[in-house]
């Protein structure tokens, strides 16, 4: 070819390819749904090539497209829109919904998905179900939502720990508690009470603030959080702006508080009755009961005229209240977004001398720099004051004062409380005493997002966690501290958390029907805890509370701990056709708590998934709208145990006074991540345009291992010491049904059933068994199943207490004769700390405007042990007053009873046996709500967008068989809390709360 031609051909081709760059320009924006709600996962596509791009969690997209380009914009649910490209840079869309029911969006970890494209186990609760049920805490607003999630409330205080469990309990030593991850960032949660008082460690967060709660349930969701992930997940999602026009919300609301439930027991006149017939009954007279009469009350009149009567229960309990007040404001440009709120609780408690108050204040701004850059700032700061009487479990607490004589006076003539009682009179506390918590909480995240092309962004995040908790008690010279003149002790924890996370991920069509996204990036945190506390002893006056005032120091110290995580994670998940979904995940972790050779661990999970109904053989069924089958299998670890459980400590001592080093611990070098492999397989069905849809999922998940506190010889100079040892297996199945059975104009009504069965079992011990208290760590049994020996009520012929003797004989069967010698006995598993079934029912009904929605929750199949009947209940064996059920006791030969002969110090059937241990199945009506909604064209008139008024009741209405005070209440060990569950010692009830509230929107 001519050499002057080729170079004209050459211009002319950089000429053609220099117009064609020209025309290529920078195309950004989001996209909405027809509420103004950003849509993650929205497919964005070049018409006619394989050229797209995904919308990120905030709907924003980017893409290099050229003039007269069409974007196709297309989402599950929603109609397909087209645009053509003009000389504009900036595209928002705002999508219709289509014939099919919209997809729910889900966060999961490091990233965003819809339910329809799903492959995991994920519960999810969004804003409206949590604001519109006023909860003081973040986990009581998912109680009865989530399949397979149990939420117990440990007490009745309005501070007061909860404990869940996802998918049963899967580890003896280690923490039980899921990982909860706000706005990406795992939070610091562990209970730094002073005292055998649980405070929940997430009080400080503000349930308003919140959009949506996602509970990773399996392996495939869970893995991507490797080393914490065994008992789930909570990822917390905190609400954000959106361009437009600034709106503001108030919600106010007040109620008032009682117990769900209170216990019967004896008034004077049965005391007098029931204690007199004990004395004869243990060979005392009649004279004998009546001067100890004379000496417990003020005068004789007291008792024997019942002159004073009084009801111990109605001091320990008051009518609580509860004020809530928050308001935000939200908006922005297109540039810039933020979301601002203030909230106020203050919960006076149903416990005597109960009260909490806490002040919340977010801040979430999110900017766009330029095209491809965006950056934002997550932010909260809280102050919680908790103020309470006394320690749980000690005689100072108020619920004790049911041991109380019902013929003791409470006060005295003056007003002061009664120094004269059986057991100490806890109102002295009121009085005499002071214990105070306070909380300073501050949570921060801050982000960059970068896109390097259209398809591929890096985002880095930085995330802070600061937890101060400072706790002052104080007893007095005329409390249980009076013979060292006053008592005092100040304890404060500092724990910060840093968090650094930096991802890429990336998004690109493989041809016309094929979607691929990828994540990978790397985690690291640094937990640090610092702690100190100082007691004091003998005061001037009881004005002078602090330990600064006490005349001796006779407590003190001070300790610093920390440890890191180190993590490398990846995901990748490809959709074909629409049908077809694969995903897969591995996460690296490396932590500095385990041996030198063990520090890290590899957590790989894989899932699949196909929508049937995408099929030509059901594309057209009119009857089933989805069906789509799902399976995942992963690994997952637990770490939750002692920064240095691998390692053998000492510390410093005094030796006659010199100073000197202690061995404090034993350690294991060879210690390694618990590890937790589940399996699950699912349904997911819709039937009749989804007027009817659901899920159905069997999962089986093994723990081998264990972290245990395993007991040693004491020889050794220890006591216990922690290895991998035993295995864990839970196994389950639960389903899922909504559905949609009015859907018209005026009248909308849908519900929502979830129910669960957990079987768990201890399938590997190789030490042999664990007993504590009343539990038992056996192989073959529920984990800390109750261990006693069987109660089998009272003799007809002489009021004995009797027992089953349940010794094996030599051909393995067990003899149940019956004996009332207890020591000829034996203890066996009786009864499961843990429910086989969970269940939740929601209701939602709007009629026009009005609003009424319900939840009911329910549990069968565990058991509870009152460890304080031997006392409460106890055949007037000493001098507690006695339940109500003492009255049906057996009093001559015949009578037929459960209730043996009251005997007083004759210790009939107070042994610790299943006469205390009680089924804890229930029923329970969690919320109700009833709202009312001014029509708009009133509302218009005074520039409100929308005012509504509304009543909302929790724990309204209880159904249960168990006589105590209530089946969710308990006494967990805390030491042990996976061996010494399901048990209850004076353990208040919850609080049955009404309210009534107001929300207007601006």
């Amino acid at each position: 070819m001519n050499p002057k031609l080729n170079g004209i051909l050459t211009l002319i081709i950089a000429f053609v390819m220099q117009i064609g760059f020209a025309q290529q320009q920078t195309v950004t924006g989001t996209v909405t749904d027809e509420n103004g709600l950003p849509l993650p996962g929205v497919n964005i596509v070049i018409k006619g090539t394989s050229t797209g791009v995904q919308t990120d969690f905030d709907g924003y997209y980017l893409i290099e497209a050229s003039q007269g380009d069409i974007l196709v914009f297309s989402f599950l649910g929603y109609t397909k829109t087209e645009i053509a490209v003009a000389n504009q840079n900036t595209i928002n869309v705002t999508l219709a919904p289509g014939a099919s029911e919209l997809d729910e969006v889900l966060v999961v970890g490091y990233g965003t998905s819809t339910r329809r494209t799903l492959t995991d186990n994920i519960a999810s609760i969004s804003a409206d179900e949590i604001n519109e049920v006023p909860v003081p805490s973040v986990q009581s607003a998912l109680v009865g939502k989530a399949a397979g999630v149990q939420i117990t409330q440990v007490n009745g205080k309005a501070e007061s720990g909860i404990k869940i469990r996802v998918r049963g309990v899967s580890t003896i030593s280690s923490s039980q508690d899921p990982l909860y991850v706000i706005d990406g960032i795992p939070l610091i949660n562990s209970d730094e009470n002073i005292n055998d008082s649980p405070i929940n460690p997430l009080i400080s967060l503000n349930p308003n603030d919140i959009a949506s709660i996602e509970i990773l349930k399996d392996a495939s969701s869970a893995a991507i959080y490797g080393a914490r992930g065994s008992n789930g997940v909570v990822l917390i999602t905190t609400k954000r702006g959106k361009s437009g026009a600034t709106k503001i919300s108030l919600n106010t609301s007040s109620g008032w508080s009682e117990e769900t439930n209170r216990r019967d027991f004896i008034n004077t006149e049965q005391y007098v009755e029931l204690f007199t017939e004990a004395y004869l009954n243990a060979g005392f007279t009649e004279e004998d009961a009546f001067a100890d009469f004379n000496s417990f009350a003020e005068n004789e009149a007291d008792w024997r005229d019942g002159a004073v009567d009084t009801d111990w229960q109605d001091l320990a309990f008051v009518n609580g209240s509860v004020n809530d007040l928050n308001v935000n404001a939200s908006g922005g440009s297109d540039k810039t977004q933020f979301f601002l709120s203030l909230g106020y609780n203050k919960t006076v408690g149903i416990i005597r001398g109960n009260d909490l108050e806490r002040y919340n204040f977010r801040s979430n701004v999110d900017h766009q720099v330029s095209e491809r850059f965006k950056v934002g700032v997550t932010s909260s700061i809280a102050k919680t004051q908790i103020n309470r009487l006394a320690n749980d479990n000690s005689f100072a607490t108020p619920l004790q004062a049911i041991a109380q004589i019902p013929f003791t006076r409470p006060y005295l003539d003056n007003g002061l409380p009664n120094p004269n009682t059986l057991y100490y009179n806890f109102l002295n506390q009121e009085v005499n005493a002071e214990n105070k918590t306070s909380i300073w909480r501050a949570i921060a995240n801050v982000f960059a997002e970068f896109y390097i092309t259209p398809s591929l962004s890096i985002r880095s995040e930085l995330g802070y966690d600061l937890n101060v908790q400072t706790a002052e008690t104080f007893d007095g010279r005329l409390t249980e501290s009076q013979s060292v003149g006053g008592f005092a002790e100040a304890q404060s924890v500092q724990n910060e958390k840093y968090v650094i996370n930096n991802y890429f991920t990336y998004y690109t069509l493989l041809g016309e029907n094929t979607n691929l996204e990828a994540t990978a990036g790397m985690s690291f945190e640094d937990d640090r805890r610092k702690a100190q506390f100082v007691q004091g002893q003998g005061f001037p006056s009881d004005d002078l509370r602090t330990v600064n005032s006490a005349a001796e120091i006779v407590g003190g110290g001070s300790s610093r701990t920390a440890f890191t995580f180190v993590s490398y994670f990846a995901r990748t998940s490809l959709n074909i056709l629409d049908k077809y979904l694969l995903k897969g995940s591995v996460r690296y972790d490396g932590s500095s708590r385990f041996g030198v050779d063990e520090q890290y661990g590899f957590f790989p999970a894989v899932s699949g998934g196909w929508i049937v109904s995408e099929e030509d053989f059901l594309m057209d069924s009119e009857t089933l709208s989805l069906l789509k089958l799902r399976a995942s299998w992963g690994v997952t670890g637990n770490a939750d145990i002692g920064n240095f459980a691998s390692r053998s400590l000492f510390g410093g001592a005094s030796y006659n006074g010199r100073p000197a080093l202690n061995p404090s611990q034993l350690g294991d070098p060879s210690l390694k991540w618990e590890n937790t492999i589940q399996y699950d397989l699912g349904i997911d069905f819709g039937l009749l345009n989804n007027r009817i849809s659901g899920s159905l999922d069997y999962y089986n998940k093994t723990t081998d291992d264990l972290l245990l506190n395993e007991p040693i010889p004491s020889t050794s100079g220890f006591t216990n010491i922690t290895r991998n040892v035993g295995e864990i297996q839970n196994t389950g199945v639960e389903l899922v049904i909504d559905t949609k059975n009015i859907v018209s104009t005026n009248l909308n009504w849908s519900s929502s059933f979830n129910i669960a069965y957990n079987d768990n079992e201890v399938t590997n011990l190789p030490g042999g068994d664990i007993i504590s208290g009343q539990n038992i760590v056996r192989e073959g049994e529920v984990l800390g199943s109750l261990f006693m020996v069987e109660f089998a009520g009272a003799d007809p012929e002489n009021g004995d207490a009797l027992f089953v003797r349940n010794t094996l004989n030599d051909d393995g069967s067990r003899d149940r004769s019956l004996t009332n010698d207890f020591n000829e006995a034996t203890r066996v598993v009786l009864g499961s700390p843990f429910p086989d079934i969970i269940a939740g029912f929601t209701n939602n009904l709007y009629y026009k405007n009005v609003d009424f929605s319900f939840t009911f929750q329910g549990q069968w199949g565990a058991s509870i042990y009152n460890a304080g009947g031997r006392f409460q209940s106890a055949s007037a064996d000493f001098f507690d007053n006695q339940s109500s059920d003492q009255l049906d006791r057996w009093q001559e030969p015949g009578d037929i009873t459960d209730v043996p002969q009251a005997r007083l110090f004759g210790a009939n059937g107070t042994q610790s046996s299943s006469r205390y241990l009680q089924e804890a199945d229930f029923i329970r009506l969690r919320n109700i709500t009833l709202g009312y909604s001014l029509p708009s064209s009133f509302t218009n008139k005074i520039d409100i967008d929308r005012l509504r008024i509304y009543f909302t009741a929790v724990n309204l209405l209880t159904f249960t068989d168990y006589d105590d005070y209530d089946p969710e209440s308990t006494y967990d060990v805390q030491a042990n809390s996976n061996i010494n569950v399901g048990n209850a010692f004076y353990s208040a009830p919850p609080a049955k709360t009404m309210t009534v509230g107001v929300n207007f929107e601006f």
